[in-house]
């Protein structure tokens, strides 16, 4: 009895009680420990980044003081913006894939650490901070349809360095806002921010070469004018007044703009391509240039263009963006930009792409068959004329000066201009220097299919060779090995006729003779050239040639009578002939040219 008496309930209560109470004493005493750890954690953490960052060692406390990125997208493109640094560090183009059409591999302006974006801050504290070390505060929010994206570096609660993204719906563009708020006492007013942009640009299409020929540096400068970094292994220029700077890619490009022009900027690009193994880059870009600050504060409207080269979406945006096609320079940038661009752009809207080259050469060579016309009618007159000339040759062979005067009367009697064949040939090369211009930067053409061609943006490859020739490669094109035919035929037919207009002179060399050699030369040269360039400019020249051919042949047959024209020639021999200004003056120089020849003969006697 007395046992159960000692073990009563309430005292195993009153021991459970105390066993509790000194749990909870040993809990509140581990847990005030671990807060004066943390403390003194924190503290020697703080003390840290104050030591390394000085005033902006507030950001690093920050929950986002970690590697993360956000993500703004649209139906045509998608950014990722790190919080290390603020900056851009993923961009995909939806509507657009690597190398070939199907891959599922979509084109990556921005990827794997190729580009980055700097703003190196010269602080009061004699620190220079660059903010791709730095970690930004993201800020996500939506405006409509707009999503608005604000990186803030602080320095603290108010003190802090911004990138302001803006991406709209269906556009490539973004606004991208630099400015500071309350740094003015953390920042070295004296020295200016220097803004350091770089990238390697990546691969995207068949042929590394190709691409690689139109990938470079692009910018605007001086309030409108434009110009470019020249293709090379290491090429580097200063400009002023600097309002936009593009790394160009041949279908794609990266454009930083600003609407206050930057004083100066450094750029520099380095060709990548054959210095090393890898392929994955073709060249390497860098723009540098200093932001001033205004009352020790930044304040910058500027923009991003991440998308494609094509040239109506960059000219729709009116800053001049579009002279970042290679269009050419002068007559042939005019037509291109108000012949062929708008002519192919109708065509392809609603005709297969391959059909809408076919008919676009169709229809510039119809409008261009009045010149032709008028090339073939003059060799067909220098070519019954031939005999006389052959005659005249003959007859003053020891006296040039006299033979051309002869020449030049047997011209003017048959109403005849041996300048008329070549004039047409000159209106004529513009047109095709245009087309080695626009074809290559068409983007309409990237991996659209045309017969046995996949792409006609690039080469039309039928047989892969398992060794490379030099200039040539590792590769058979047909649509070049069929254009080179065409040229072979029509050369063929037009050289006859250019040898016989116009007979040997004395002491020129044989055109009969180097056109005979040409035959030969210039299909040669587009078989060797072409096979790496894109199908849809061969196929062009090869639909070119064959309609000349055919325009030729109803000329010849049709059109130009020999037998009418040599008895049109005869009857304006007849005809009393008066000369322009410009003939009585040749005429009277030559004359002169006679007397003195004359008067100096003389005196030799």
């Amino acid at each position: 009895m007395w046992a159960m008496y000692q073990n009563s309930p309430d005292d195993e209560a009153s021991e459970a009680k105390v066993e509790q109470k000194a749990a909870e004493v040993t809990k509140k005493q581990v847990e005030l420990h671990a807060v004066d750890t943390l403390a003194i954690t924190d503290s020697v953490k703080m003390a840290g980044l104050q030591q390394k960052l000085g005033s902006f060692a507030y950001s690093g406390t920050l929950p986002s003081a970690k590697d993360g990125v956000t993500i703004l997208e649209n139906e045509l493109v998608s950014i990722a913006v790190s919080n290390k640094g603020g900056q851009v560090t993923d961009v995909t183009l939806k509507n657009f894939e690597r190398f070939r059409k199907g891959t599922g591999d979509p084109v990556k302006l921005v990827t794997n650490g190729n580009a980055a974006f700097n703003l190196k801050l010269a602080t009061r504290d004699n620190r220079v901070l660059n903010t791709t070390d730095l970690y930004f505060e993201p800020t996500l929010t939506n405006s409509g349809e707009d999503k608005i994206l604000t990186m803030r570096l602080k320095a603290g609660p108010d003190q802090y360095l911004e990138y302001k993204y803006v991406l709209k719906a269906g556009q490539y563009m973004l606004d991208f806002d630099v400015r500071s708020q309350g740094l003015s006492q953390v920042l070295d007013a004296s020295k200016t921010v220097d803004l350091d942009w770089s990238m390697k640009t990546t691969r995207n299409e068949k042929s590394i070469d190709y691409e690689n020929r139109y990938t470079e540096v692009v910018y605007e400068y001086e309030g409108g004018k434009d110009d470019y970094i020249g293709q090379g292994s290491d090429k580097k220029t200063t400009e002023e007044d600097v309002s936009w700077i593009a790394f160009k890619q041949h279908f794609f490009t990266s454009i930083l703009l600003t609407d206050t022009p930057l004083k100066t900027a450094d750029m520099t690009s380095t060709d990548l391509v054959g210095k090393t193994a890898d392929s994955t880059y073709t060249k390497s870009f860098s723009a540098k240039a200093p932001l001033a600050l205004r009352n020790g504060e930044l304040d910058y409207k500027m923009n991003w263009y991440y998308g494609p080269a094509d040239y109506k979406i960059l000219n729709n945006y009116d800053r001049n963006l579009d002279e970042i096609i290679p269009l050419g320079w002068g007559i042939f940038g005019w037509i291109n930009k108000f012949i062929f661009v708008p002519l192919f752009g109708l065509l392809s809207s609603f005709l297969a792409y391959g059909i809408a080259i076919i008919v676009f050469t169709i229809l510039i060579k119809v409008l261009m068959s009045p010149i032709t016309y008028k090339s073939f009618l003059s060799q067909a007159k220098m070519k019954v004329l031939r005999p006389e000339l052959t005659e005249l040759n003959a007859k003053f062979a020891k006296d040039p000066m006299k033979r051309q005067q002869e020449t030049m009367k047997l011209y003017q009697k048959a109403g005849v201009n041996p300048m008329a064949g070549c004039v047409p040939a000159l209106i004529q090369l513009p047109f095709l220097y245009a087309s080695f211009q626009f074809f290559p930067s068409a983007i309409e053409l990237r991996q659209k299919s045309f017969l046995w061609a996949d792409d006609l943006s690039s080469y039309d490859s039928v047989l892969n060779l398992p060794f490379y020739i030099p200039l040539y490669g590792n590769h058979v094109s047909l649509f070049p090995i069929l254009a080179a035919i065409a040229i072979f035929f029509y050369m063929k037919m037009t050289t006859g006729d250019q040898a016989m207009s116009q007979p040997p002179q004395e002491g020129m060399p044989d055109m009969a003779k180097i056109m005979k050699v040409m035959i030969y030369i210039s299909p040669l040269m587009m078989l060797i050239f072409f096979n790496n360039y894109g199908s849809g400019l061969s196929l062009y020249n090869l639909v070119s040639n064959l309609i000349t051919i055919a325009i030729m042949i109803v000329i010849k047959r049709y059109v130009v009578d020999e037998q009418k024209i040599h008895a049109q020639i005869q009857e304006n021999k007849l005809k009393p002939k008066k000369q322009s200004k410009f003939q009585q003056r040749m005429q009277e120089m030559m004359e002169q040219a006679e007397a003195q020849k004359a008067e100096r003969e003389k005196r030799k006697k």
